[in-house]
């Protein structure tokens, strides 16, 4: 039997939670750098299922199936394809450096000692939350997907509710009360999406007889599973909006801003460049491969849903006075050009929207860990209380500079490539989605420069005259992502071997094959 990597590199952060939790209280610094070292074994292992990937191999690889509940037919079903793996990759990366940023985030505030921040809750959270996502990109049995994509609520629920950022303008109590209704919004809205996927599950049994994504995805594909036209229909809406709502993707996108904007910035890192993966990530695994039709039949709403979102998102972050909530309405505007890219229902959209993926997560994380390091440093996030910070700090404000330069997807740094493929994608089938869909990179640029402007240049205000530069911890959060960004915007291959096999495969699912150029006979 061969060891079980997938279930390993699940489980490992599963049991640092619970060993963290269990650290004595009076040692939190141990239970720190327990978290780390857990999150960067984790790491390792995902190193490894990245080695031992071979894009040129079987679609799922390094399979585990086990019985579960035998008589519902639920398997313990594992396997990873490129996308997969991809995002696994990522997942793993990011957090180290989550931990990192948030290193001071849960210590106890010594001027409201009442208010004591459980520190070993907070990071065994964090680890929760790593598990029960790596485990949402490995399982291939749609029951035990749907179990990891609820449960991963439980401790995002916490997170925001109970850890709440700190550089909050108004009374504590004000504070806690905006915290509870951004978790509880976050968690009624996943809810409400996960309830309807519920019934769309339980619809997919009944049709199919068992839960397996491979057996249900081979009989759609060789003609023994004959689903009705309606009833297809039916459950790719009802999986299709419980990804929608994790994603987000206008108009089920308003529990983003306030859980970013209340949230600690390692923990909104958590949430848009983690988290909300899992939706994008279903999008392709499970609508396009189950439901291939109905996925073809709701494409031009989808479409139209993305532009919206792209441009709605674009023209709600420039007119942001808050840091936290102008990077979520980015991110609202990124996923829409993710989601667009996917469902263009060409090689260069998908394998553009897997790149986005993975770029958004490294610029956003970037972007808004150092914006954390700058909120902690003034104690606010309005844009108003900054300006002249790259006098003072001029580290911060270069990595800031990156940072946006990259939310706007500057060539040169990853998200360029990811964005540029998408909209090729998107024109060479949609034309008109496509040009209209550009107007987004125009006021990227508007809200990422006037955001560096406003807060980094000008005169000095005389509450940041003070403000230090960034510090060892903080320079090895942000100085490898940075090195990332750049390395992958001119050198993105190593990456797009892995996914564009596993986006062949699921073009051939939805049988669509990409458009082919029209060229002009020479006259």
């Amino acid at each position: 039997m061969s060891f079980p990597l997938l279930t390993a590199t699940a489980a490992l952060p599963a049991i640092g939670a619970i060993a963290t939790a269990a650290v004595p209280a009076a040692r939190r610094t141990a239970a720190k750098w327990l978290a780390l070292l857990v999150s960067l074994a984790t790491l390792a292992l995902a190193v490894v299922v990245l080695v031992r990937f071979d894009p040129d191999g079987d679609r799922y690889q390094l399979t585990e199936s086990h019985a579960w509940i035998k008589d519902f037919g639920v398997r313990y079903e594992l396997g990873v394809d490129g996308i997969a793996v991809a995002l696994i990759a990522l997942t793993a990366l990011l957090i180290p450096f989550v931990i990192l940023a948030g290193w001071h985030d849960a210590d106890p505030l010594e001027t409201h000692s009442s208010r004591w921040r459980p520190t070993q809750g907070f990071f065994a959270l964090i680890l929760g939350v790593e598990a029960m996502v790596i485990i949402s990109f490995e399982a291939t049995d749609v029951f035990l997907f749907y179990i990891f994509f609820e449960a991963m609520l439980i401790p995002m629920y916490f997170l925001i509710g109970g850890f709440g950022d700190r550089a909050h303008a108004g009374s504590d109590e004000h504070a806690a009360a905006q915290r509870s209704y951004a978790a509880v919004k976050f968690l009624l809205y996943n809810l409400a999406g996960g309830l309807i996927m519920l019934a769309a599950v339980i619809g997919l049994y009944v049709v199919a007889g068992n839960f397996s994504l491979q057996e249900i995805a081979e009989a759609r594909a060789n003609g023994s599973l004959d689903m009705a036209t309606n009833t297809e229909r039916w459950l790719f809406l009802g999986f299709f909006f419980a990804f929608a709502v994790k994603a987000p993707l206008w108009p089920l996108h308003t529990w983003l801003p306030n859980a970013m904007g209340e949230a600690t910035a390692p923990v909104a890192v958590l949430i848009t460049a983690v988290v909300d993966k899992v939706g994008t990530f279903a999008m392709l695994r499970f609508c396009l491969q189950l439901f291939p039709e109905a996925s073809k039949w709701a494409t031009p709403a989808i479409l139209v849903l993305a532009l919206i979102s792209i441009i709605y998102g674009a023209l709600l972050a420039v007119g942001q006075r808050d840091i936290k909530r102008l990077v979520a309405y980015a991110s609202i505007s990124h996923f829409g050009f993710i989601i667009m890219g996917i469902f263009a229902m060409t090689s260069q959209g998908q394998s553009g929207a897997t790149l986005y993926m993975v770029n958004h997560g490294i610029s956003t994380a970037a972007l808004m860990l150092v914006a954390g390091f700058l909120i902690t440093r003034r104690g606010s996030r309005l844009i108003a209380d900054y300006g002249g910070v790259q006098k003072v700090a001029p580290v911060l404000a270069g990595t800031f500079l990156i940072g946006s330069l990259a939310t706007l997807s500057l060539p040169g740094l990853a998200p360029f490539v990811s964005e540029f493929l998408v909209l090729i994608g998107t024109f060479a089938r949609y034309p008109v989605i496509g040009i209209i869909a550009t107007f987004g990179i125009v006021l990227a640029a508007l809200y990422t420069l006037v955001l560096y402007q406003r807060t980094m240049t000008g005169p000095v205000k005389p509450e940041v005259s003070a403000m230090p530069d960034l510090k060892v911890r903080e320079l090895a959060v942000v100085a490898p992502l940075i090195a990332l960004l750049i390395f992958l915007g001119v050198y993105p291959k190593p990456l797009t071997d892995i996914v564009n096999p596993a986006v062949k495969q699921t073009m051939s699912d939805v049988h669509k094959k990409d458009p082919k150029p029209e060229v002009e006979a020479a006259k």
